[in-house]
């Protein structure tokens, strides 16, 4: 091939918008997170703004795209440093939408996807990936954070850290095999939340089963600083909130 002298026409090229990052360790393995979080926003606002964007961070890092944290990942990140990161500029000022559940008659599934890795809320689906899960402790753990409480495993209503912490959903949503979920106790103790926490009725007015909801964690400094698990409708704009998003 015939070699040309000259000028050298540079190639065009997109400027992504920049983003800090935030290392965490998940189960063991580096798990790395946009921060700040995706938000103010409904869930599936904030689902769409991780879809639609490419972010810049080093030349290492230079076309990053982000996916939906499942909620043991959710509670990983904001685990970490929590007293100076994810409750004053998160939890403090409009909450953490963790990520998905469905809730269903007998008791509430975490991270509900089906085979396309897309939200379902197919009771049949939903009742065979049960039957490769882990019956631990009375609650069920399987691939991909997928699990499920029944609704015996755990209380609503005030209760305080360690009580809360060893319920199901808390379990469940972290994930855990232990008989505490160690990360939202430490997350809901006593030092960060004085008057304790309150798990909000999931099911209290739901009459057609399973229903997509996003878990959703805040404070609420009207009760003196108490600490809230909602299950929020993944649409609400009313109940704006962060979410994170997670590099794979």
């Amino acid at each position: 091939m015939e070699t040309q002298y000259g000028i050298i026409k540079a190639e065009e090229r997109s400027l992504l918008p920049s983003t800090d990052l935030l290392s965490v360790n998940h189960k063991g393995n580096k798990l790395i997170a946009r921060y700040p979080a995706f938000g103010l926003g409904s869930y599936l606002e904030n689902i769409d703004a991780m879809k639609q964007q490419h972010f810049y961070h080093s030349r290492e890092c230079s076309n990053l795209l982000f996916t939906p944290a499942t909620t043991s990942e959710s509670i990983s990140v904001a685990s970490h440093k929590f007293a100076e990161l994810a409750k004053p500029e998160i939890l403090d000022i409009d909450g953490l939408q963790l990520g998905l559940i469905a809730l269903a008659s007998e008791g509430i599934f975490a991270n509900p996807l089906d085979e396309q890795g897309e939200p379902t809320t197919d009771e049949e689906i939903l009742k065979t990936r049960l039957n490769t899960c882990k019956n631990v402790h009375r609650i069920y753990l399987g691939a991909n954070d997928f699990g499920f409480a029944p609704y015996e495993t755990f209380k609503s209503g005030e209760q305080d850290s360690g009580d809360f912490a060893e319920g199901g959903l808390a379990r469940l949503l972290e994930h855990t095999e232990e008989r505490t979920a160690p990360k939202l106790k430490e997350i809901s103790s006593k030092p960060n939340y004085p008057t304790g926490v309150e798990v909000v009725e999931l099911n209290e007015f739901e009459f057609i089963w399973p229903v997509l909801r996003v878990s959703r964690l805040f404070s609420d400094w009207h009760t003196w600083g108490r600490f809230y698990l909602f299950g929020d409708n993944i649409d609400d704009y009313f109940w704006d909130g962060y979410a994170f998003g997670v590099s794979k």
